[in-house]
Parts: C-alpha cells; sequence; structure tokens
C-alpha cells in the first residue's frame, strides 16, 4: 500500500514548504494508495461502514459501459455532494471554448507568435489562461482548445475542475505545483501533467512567473499511441508515467470551487476544503511524465517517416486512425540518413498543427521560433523549411549530425483550429511570418540529370 510519510500533506491554504510530492509508476494503471492506514477497504467498493467514518464515492471518466471503464473509487471525509451547493455565473474572458469563430478574425493563414509577455499583474491559474486556438465542440465533446498561461500566485482556498475536458500541461517556464484530490503533482519545464476531467484541485506557484501551454482536450481520453511494426519498446514508456499517492485536507475555512461547463465558468461557496480524499483506488487519476525520458525512433539509413513517429499521446476520434489530438514531441535526436533531405520537408495534411517551442531550435525554423513561442499551420495550408534551412540542409555535409538543446511539441487536431480574438490582435504576432517563404528561388533546369 502507498502512503506518504507525513499522513497530512495537505493541512495549509498552500501547502506547507518542504512538501514533497510522492509518486506511483504506470500508465493506466489500477492503484491503490491511502493517507491513512486501513482506510481503503479491501474485496470491496462499497461497505456498508468505511473506516474513519469516510463516505465511499466513484469518480467515472468514461461510461460505465465502456470497454476498459476508467474510474476511481475515493473513499472522502465528505462526499463531493457537499462540495457543490448553489451556482453563480462568472466571467474569465481570456479563457474560450469552442466553436468560437470570430467574423473579424481571419484564421486562414500561417501564423507564428512570440512568447506572451507577462504583464506584472498577479495571475492565478484561471485568471491567467489565455486561449489562442479552438476547434471542434465543447458541446458534442470533440476538438481541443489551446492556451497559454501565465501565472504568478498561487490560488488561496480557491479550487477548480472542469466537466469539459481533460488539460495537458506542457510547462516552459517556472514550477507549478497542482494539490488534486487524488494527491499532488509538481512539474516544470521538460515535463506534462494531465488533469482528468472532474478532478478537483488547486493550482500553487513554486517558483515564478510561470508560463506555458496547455492543450484542452475535449473528445476521448489522451492514451499511449499504437506502436505497430515498432513494437513493445522505444517512444513513451507505460512505467515512465507517475500518479500520485494519496494526500489529503481536513479543513474548515470558507472557500471556492470554479467550474468550467460547457464554456462557461461557475462558482459556488462552500466551508471547506474538497481536497478530502484520505484514500482511493482505479486507474483513473492525474499523471506526470519526464520528456527526457521519450525515446525517439527514426530512420537509419535514408529518407525519414512521417512526424507522427515522434507521438507521445493520442486522443482518438470516431475515424479510425485519424486522431482527435496528437501531442507530438521534437527532442534531441541523432540525424543519420543517407542523400536525404533532413529537416521535415514541404507539405499540407488535413491536421492543423500548432507548435510550441519549450527551449532550444527548431531546424526547419533556425530564426524567429523561439522559446515560449508559439506557431499554426492550419489544415490543408502548405508549410516547411524557410530558406536558411532549405539551403543548409540541401548542402549539408550528410555525416552523423545530433540535433542538440531543442525540444519543441505539437498539439495537432483533424479540425481547423479558428483564431480568438487575443491571439489575432493582443499576442505578440509576427507578421512577417508568411515572408519567411518570399525569398525562395526557382531553382528548376531543364538540363538531363542535373541536380
Amino acid at each position: 500500500m502507498n502512503r506518504p510519510t507525513d499522513p497530512h500533506l495537505l493541512t495549509q491554504a498552500a501547502t506547507p514548504a518542504g512538501t514533497t510530492a510522492g509518486y506511483m509508476p504506470g500508465w493506466g494503471n489500477d492503484f491503490e494508495t491511502e493517507a491513512l492506514p486501513g482506510a481503503l477497504p479491501q474485496g470491496m467498493n462499497s461497505p456498508q461502514k468505511c473506516n474513519y467514518g469516510l463516505y465511499g464515492e466513484q469518480l467515472s471518466g468514461t461510461a460505465f459501459t465502456a470497454t476498459r471503464p476508467e474510474r476511481t473509487w475515493c473513499y472522502r471525509i465528505r462526499p463531493s455532494v457537499k462540495h457543490s451547493h448553489r451556482y453563480e455565473k462568472i466571467d474569465l474572458p481570456y479563457w474560450k471554448s469552442a466553436p468560437c469563430i470570430d467574423p473579424d478574425v481571419i484564421s486562414l493563414g500561417q501564423y507564428r507568435w512570440d512568447p506572451v509577455a507577462h504583464s506584472g499583474a498577479g495571475l492565478t491559474w484561471l485568471t491567467g489562461m489565455r486561449t489562442m486556438t479552438t476547434a471542434g465542440d465543447v458541446n458534442t465533446q470533440v476538438g481541443m482548445a489551446s492556451h497559454i498561461y501565465l501565472v504568478t500566485e498561487s490560488m488561496v482556498d480557491d479550487y477548480f475542475f472542469s466537466a469539459d475536458s481533460e488539460l495537458l500541461v506542457v510547462p516552459q517556464e517556472g514550477r507549478l505545483r497542482f494539490a488534486t484530490e487524488l494527491g499532488i503533482i509538481d512539474v516544470e519545464p521538460k515535463e506534462i501533467a494531465i488533469l482528468p476531467r472532474g478532478l478537483v484541485y488547486r493550482v500553487e506557484v513554486l517558483e515564478g512567473p510561470c508560463r506555458g501551454f496547455v492543450c484542452e482536450n475535449y473528445g476521448q481520453k489522451f492514451e499511449l499511441p499504437g506502436r505497430g511494426p515498432i513494437g513493445a519498446n522505444c517512444m513513451a514508456n507505460p512505467r515512465d508515467f507517475k500518479s500520485p499517492v494519496a494526500a489529503f485536507e481536513d479543513r474548515e475555512t470558507p472557500s471556492t470551487v470554479t467550474v468550467k461547463w460547457c464554456g462557461q465558468f461557475h462558482t459556488t461557496k462552500i466551508g471547506h476544503s474538497p481536497l478530502d480524499v484520505v484514500a482511493w483506488h482505479g486507474n483513473y487519476a492525474p499523471v506526470k511524465y519526464d520528456l527526457r525520458n521519450y525515446c525517439p525512433v527514426g530512420a537509419i539509413l535514408f529518407d525519414h517517416p512521417d512526424p507522427s513517429i515522434f507521438t507521445v499521446l493520442t486522443a482518438p476520434s470516431g475515424v479510425p486512425g485519424t486522431a482527435n489530438i496528437d501531442f507530438v514531441l521534437f527532442r534531441e535526436r541523432w540525424m543519420v540518413m543517407e542523400d536525404t533531405f533532413r529537416p521535415p520537408w514541404y507539405h499540407k495534411n488535413i491536421m492543423s498543427e500548432l507548435m510550441g517551442n519549450i527551449y532550444g531550435q527548431y531546424d526547419a525554423k533556425p530564426q524567429g521560433f523561439v522559446p515560449g513561442g508559439m506557431s499554426l499551420h492550419n489544415m490543408m495550408l502548405p508549410h516547411g523549411p524557410d530558406k536558411e534551412a532549405f539551403e543548409k540542409a540541401s548542402n549539408a555535409n550528410l555525416g552523423p549530425d545530433k540535433l542538440d538543446q531543442t525540444m519543441s511539441f505539437m498539439f495537432e487536431t483533424r479540425f481547423p483550429q479558428h483564431l480568438t480574438e487575443f491571439a489575432a490582435k493582443e499576442a505578440p504576432l509576427q507578421d512577417d511570418y508568411i515572408d519567411c517563404w518570399t525569398s525562395l528561388e526557382k531553382k528548376f533546369d531543364g538540363t538531363p540529370g542535373k541536380k
């Protein structure tokens, strides 16, 4: 049984200094963990009376009849109906949901942004979220939204959960703590976290200011991609994903819970902390992953496979082989292909590709795509290397070459991504990005055999 060293890890409005998070390894495992000995029932889920006077309650992340239901049994100080009261609608003007199509914004195009700067204002996880693109429809549970978060202040006696979506968090600057119903998750740059739908949590700043990217997934949950002929190893290995051990708060204090539901935000007032799960077991839980553990695979003779070979996580759609979302990672790796144009080739496809730079330089765009920046190449719009990258790759000495000190990612979806008003008018859009291909030259020569 997994127990934290201190059974009351969560006892303050912000978790105490020096508190460390504990984790259990594995992707989609059936975990069991308790913060007090004997708090977790054995051999059954819903005893007539639970130890310590706890309430048994199930949190379901899939339909009961799903092929492999995802659910977690929680044993908590109060049932979660006590964490919900009358709701009041509030406005978080920068956090948008699909459909969000502004008639005055042109989403058809190739776009790139510099990092969204910190303003100096005090911003929490909720007030610091800035939506860049939306796709699909939150009401019918398809598609996604992409966000930048700017966080400088911890949430104090404030809690949040999304009924709409799971959130994939990609830090780029600073360190955050997610104090959740099921335990503590700490994340920093080069790591990611997934926060499931319906999970209540508070976000604290461990080291700020904090900036990063969020993919809000309205559709089917993220899962590990099928490796096919690659086999059982490489890419993201299940054992490297970490879920938290149980930790709880027993704290009587006025608190606010904010809920995102069908794209709208509502608050409810309660008199205690909702992070009161003393023990839990199941396979529906938050998770973190260190991107430095991702083992890329690629071509070792000539040409190179599609970028889908770098998929870390995928959220399937109703169309086999076509994802609602793919999360793709471009990290350090060796390039050894012979007689091959090694950067990503020129292309257009049915997927809409939003990229973010965590650190370093991306090989297809050596200038302008900086850490903290983003780019968008919408569905069926051509894109590829700029002239500098093309000339360098076309004339390079093709010995083994390591792409070093680089980490970028892509949120890729089958749906068109629509720019928000913030992305089009307030975020630092590089107006000259489209011109990066202007200097590409006509090299055609009809002489037979000439390259």
